[in-house]
C-alpha cells in the first residue's frame, strides 16, 4: 500500500514538473530607419506591402504610442539593450573603429538572460563598438582622403592583424554568439563570427565595383573591404543564419534570446532584384518589403521548429526614417512618417515615434490595440519580470518600466513621461498628452518647406520652445507654448528632475 502511495505521490510530481513550461524564447526584430507610416498595420495608405508584420500584429498587440530613446542608431540599440536613457551616457553614435558604448559594471540584457539560463545571439548590425585597437599594428599609420567634402582618415588592410579576436564587442556583453558585418556602411567590410573576422580583409573599399545602387547614395565610409564583397548579400546572408539558429536551438533544452538588428532600410537602400517593382514607393518600399519578407522567414522558422508558441516575439525600429523620405513623398506620395512630423535625428514626433509590435502567446490577446506611452527602454524591466529577474537597484535599467500589466490586460497605462533627444542639449519631454520641444526647433536632419506646405504646416517656427498636444494634434502643426506659459514651465521642471535624479524607473522611486 505505501509503495502504490509513494509510486502515485512520485508519479504526480513527475506530471506537475512537465506542466511547468520552459521559459520562452525572447526574439527582438529590429529595423534600421524604418517609418511609422511605412507598414500597413499602420498607415492604410502606405505603398508598402508588409504582410508578414501585419500578420505579427494581428497575432499580437500593436501599440500606436511606442518610442526609440534617440532619433539615431546607436544610441536607440544602447538603451534597448539596457534599460537606461542613452543621453545619461552619451549622445552619438559609435564612428567607424569606435570603441565600446557598454562600461563593463553596466548590465545589458542578454547578460541578465544567460544568468537565468538562456543562450543568447545577435545577428545583423551591431553598431555598439569594438576594441579595433588591439588589431592594430604598432606601426600602422592611416592615409587621409576626402569624403563629402572633408577629409577623413582611412586604414587600409594592412594596418591590422586580422588574426586577431576582437576585443569589447557582444561577446564581451553577454551574448554567446554574432554573426554580421557590425555596420552595413563602415569598416571592415567582411563577415565577422563571435569575435573575429570570417576572411581577412584585403583591399579597399570601392563602391564603383559593386552593383548599381538603387536610391539614394552608398555612404560607405573608407576603410578596408575583402575582395568580392557585396552588400546586397547582407539581408539574405544574416537571414538564413537567423533561420539556422532558431532551428538549432529547438534541439536544445535552453531557451534563447535572439537580437536581430538589420542593416534595412537604412541607407544603402539596395533591394535585392527579385523585390524590385513590389511596392508603390520606389526602392525604399521594395527594401521594406524584402524585410519583411526576410521577417516572414524567420517567424515561419518559430513555427516549423515548434517553438512559435514559447517565444515572445518583438519588432520595432531604432528610430525614423532618412531625409531621402523627402523626395519619397514627392514622387510616389508616400510619407513614411505618417502620420508624423519630422525624420531620423529630428525631435520631433517621427524621429523617435516608431512601429512596435509584441507577440506573447498565452498573455497577449491576439489583435489588441494599445495606444499607451511605452519605450524600447521598458524591454529590460519587461522581460525581467518575463523570466523572473530581479534587477539591481545599481548599474541597471534606471528607467525601464514593466509593461507586463499593459500586456496582460491589467491596466491602461504604466508610464506616462518620456525624454526624447539626439543631440546634446537638445531635449523633448513627453508627458501625458502633452509633449515639450525644449529648443528652437525640432528639426536635427533637415527641414523642407515645400513638404511643409503640401502638408499644410505654418512657414514660421516660434524661436523658444514648442508645446503640442499629441491627443488633438500628432502632428504637431500647432504650436501652444504662447497660451500655456505654466505649462511650459511645468514640464520644464520636469525634465530637469528627471535628468538630475539620475532614474525615472517606478522601481527606484523612493
Amino acid at each position: 500500500m505505501m509503495s502504490r502511495c509513494l509510486l502515485s505521490l512520485s508519479c504526480l510530481a513527475i506530471s506537475g514538473a512537465s506542466l511547468i513550461a520552459k521559459q520562452p524564447n525572447v526574439l527582438i526584430l529590429y529595423a534600421d530607419d524604418l517609418g511609422f507610416g511605412d507598414l500597413g498595420c499602420y498607415n492604410s495608405k502606405s505603398k508598402i506591402p508588409t504582410p508578414h508584420l501585419d500578420q505579427l500584429a494581428k497575432e499580437g498587440m500593436r501599440f500606436t504610442d511606442g518610442h526609440s530613446s534617440s532619433g539615431i542608431c546607436t544610441p536607440s540599440r544602447y538603451a534597448l539593450l539596457t534599460g537606461r536613457h542613452h543621453w545619461r551616457d552619451f549622445h552619438g553614435i559609435v564612428n567607424a573603429f569606435g570603441g565600446s558604448v557598454f562600461k563593463p559594471e553596466r548590465l545589458t540584457m542578454p547578460e541578465m538572460l544567460k544568468e537565468k539560463g538562456f543562450d543568447t545571439a545577435v545577428i545583423g548590425k551591431w553598431h555598439l563598438g569594438w576594441d579595433w585597437e588591439v588589431l592594430k599594428k604598432p606601426d600602422a599609420k592611416p592615409t587621409e582622403v576626402t569624403q563629402w567634402n572633408r577629409k577623413k582618415k582611412q586604414w587600409g588592410p594592412e594596418a591590422f592583424d586580422w588574426s586577431k579576436k576582437i576585443p569589447d564587442g557582444p561577446l564581451a556583453h553577454g551574448f554567446d554568439y554574432y554573426f554580421g558585418d557590425t555596420v552595413i556602411n563602415f569598416p571592415p567590410y567582411c563577415w565577422i563570427e563571435n569575435d573575429k573576422v570570417v576572411s581577412p580583409p584585403d583591399a579597399i573599399m570601392d563602391t564603383s565595383k559593386f552593383k548599381k545602387i538603387k536610391e539614394g547614395n552608398w555612404e560607405f565610409r573608407p576603410g578596408p573591404m575583402i575582395k568580392g564583397w557585396d552588400p546586397y548579400e547582407n539581408i539574405p546572408v544574416t537571414t538564413r543564419k537567423g533561420v539556422e539558429y532558431i532551428k538549432e536551438k529547438a534541439k536544445t533544452d535552453k531557451p534563447f534570446f535572439l537580437f536581430f538588428a538589420y542593416p534595412s532600410p537604412h541607407a544603402p537602400i539596395i533591394p535585392n532584384d527579385e523585390f524590385d517593382g513590389k511596392s508603390g514607393a520606389g526602392p525604399y518600399g521594395d527594401f521594406v518589403h524584402e524585410t519583411d519578407h526576410s521577417i516572414g522567414q524567420l517567424l515561419k522558422a518559430l513555427k516549423e521548429s515548434g517553438q512559435a508558441e514559447n517565444t515572445l516575439v518583438i519588432f520595432t525600429a531604432d528610430n525614423g526614417p532618412e531625409h531621402y523620405a523627402y523626395a519619397r513623398d514627392e514622387k510616389y506620395d508616400h510619407w513614411s512618417s505618417y502620420p508624423l512630423r519630422g525624420l531620423k535625428r529630428d525631435i520631433y514626433e517621427g524621429g523617435h515615434h516608431v512601429p512596435f509590435i509584441i507577440k506573447y502567446p498565452g498573455v497577449i490577446k491576439p489583435g489588441t490595440l494599445n495606444e499607451s506611452l511605452v519605450s524600447q527602454i521598458d524591454f529590460m524591466a519587461t522581460i525581467a519580470s518575463v523570466v523572473g529577474f530581479e534587477l539591481p537597484k545599481k548599474n541597471a535599467a534606471e528607467d525601464s518600466h514593466d509593461l507586463m500589466p499593459l500586456l496582460r490586460g491589467e491596466v491602461k497605462s504604466v508610464r506616462s513621461t518620456h525624454i526624447h533627444n539626439t543631440s546634446s542639449g537638445r531635449y523633448a519631454i513627453r508627458d501625458g498628452d502633452w509633449v515639450l520641444v525644449d529648443t528652437k526647433s525640432g528639426y536635427v536632419s533637415r527641414r523642407d518647406k515645400n513638404w511643409e506646405k503640401k502638408h499644410g504646416y505654418p512657414e514660421k517656427e516660434n524661436a523658444e520652445a514648442k508645446l503640442f498636444n499629441l491627443k488633438e494634434d500628432i502632428g504637431q502643426r500647432n504650436d501652444l507654448a504662447a497660451r500655456h506659459p505654466g505649462k511650459v514651465k511645468k514640464m520644464q521642471a520636469l525634465l530637469k528632475k528627471i535628468r538630475e535624479q539620475g532614474h525615472s524607473a517606478p522601481r527606484l522611486a523612493k
